[in-house]
This record gives structure tokens, sequence and C-alpha cells, in this order.
């Protein structure tokens, strides 16, 4: 399976804005990179609260997912320079790419997070992206150090991996009706 090279991704890979790679001085960076592509980290966040409205202890149940367990933040309308979001200890946001990405059917897509934010004990976790998903990704960030941590809006957070298969898979993402195809922003969990 070869991994994509940057003139790759830009001919067969639909990532809407695509940005090139250049230097942004005092930003994460973001966009093409040599074999990947850094999207960015939009404006919405759900941060987990542990003490939902009603008092009691959260339970995170994969099947019952409250949106209770969650305060939501968008930080559009702040100026430049507060457009971030304060993750509390030991705690995890939700939030979504500012990219929307379309993967072909012949690809597969890895996100893994970047150094700047993992050397700061934040990781970024999602599922790959299955050939023919598209929509915009929900990121999953964690903080995993006993201090809150600060994730920008706007900027680099992860970095795509496109691997190309050897051959078309015979069922993909669209052609199972995936739960997630289509999603337009920040989307909870789902049990069908």
């Amino acid at each position: 399976m070869p991994v994509l090279c940057d003139s790759q991704i830009r001919e067969l890979i639909r990532i809407e804005p695509f940005e090139a790679a250049q230097k942004r001085p005092g930003r994460i960076s973001y966009g093409v990179s040599s074999y990947g592509y850094d999207v960015r980290v939009g404006t919405r966040f759900k941060v987990f609260t542990p003490t939902p409205a009603h008092g009691d202890i959260a339970i995170v149940d994969p099947k019952r997912f409250s949106d209770e367990m969650m305060v939501e933040i968008d930080v559009a309308e702040r100026p430049a320079d507060r457009q971030y979001v304060i993750i509390p200890p030991n705690s995890f946001a939700l939030c979504e790419t500012v990219e929307f990405i379309e993967v072909p059917r012949d690809v597969l897509a890895i996100c893994v997070g970047k150094s700047t934010y993992a050397r700061c004990g934040l990781i970024v976790n999602v599922t790959p992206l299955e050939p023919e998903w598209r929509g915009k990704v929900t990121l999953e960030i964690s903080n995993t150090t006993p201090l809150p941590a600060r994730v920008y809006a706007n900027e680099g957070i992860a970095q795509l991996v496109f691997l190309k298969g050897e051959m078309v898979c015979e069922r993909s993402y669209a052609d199972k009706a995936g739960k997630y195809q289509d999603q337009e922003g920040l989307t909870l969990p789902k049990v069908d």
C-alpha cells in the first residue's frame, strides 16, 4: 500500500478548503505536506464535564451517550487572539476539522496527532477514514496532563496520511451506508 505524496494528494483527494504548505509564523502548521495533509481544528468544541446539569455522576456509555456530559463552546465570535478552548486536566474535547474530506474508493486515510500538541500531553484520536467516506472529521482530543491545556482554533491539529490500495475494495463505507457518512461537523457517538 503506497503512501500518497503531496502532488497525488492534491490530484486525488478532495479537501476543501485546500491549503498549500507554507510557513505561518506564530501558528501551528497546516496544509499539504510531503506525504500527508495537516488538518485544522474548527471553532466548535464539546468539552467533557464529569457532572451533568442534574448533578449525578456521569457514566460514559457509547450506547447511551448523552449530550448533557458535554459543554459546547464556539470560539468563532471571539477576537482572533482568543480563539482557543481550554481542556480541563485529564479530560477530553470533541471538535471538527475546518476541512471537508472526500476519500476515494481505493484509498484509506490514517489520522495522527501533530507533535506540537503531543509534546504538550494532548493526544488526538480518529479512527481511519474508510474508502468513500466524506464529511468533516470529528476529532477527539485527550488532555493526559494534570493541568488545563489550550487548543487553538483554525490551526493545525492532526495529519492525515493517505494509503492507496493495490486493488479497489469490494465494499466501501458509502456502500455500507456508514452512520458517519456526510457528517457536516462535530458528531457525537452513534449506535445503529
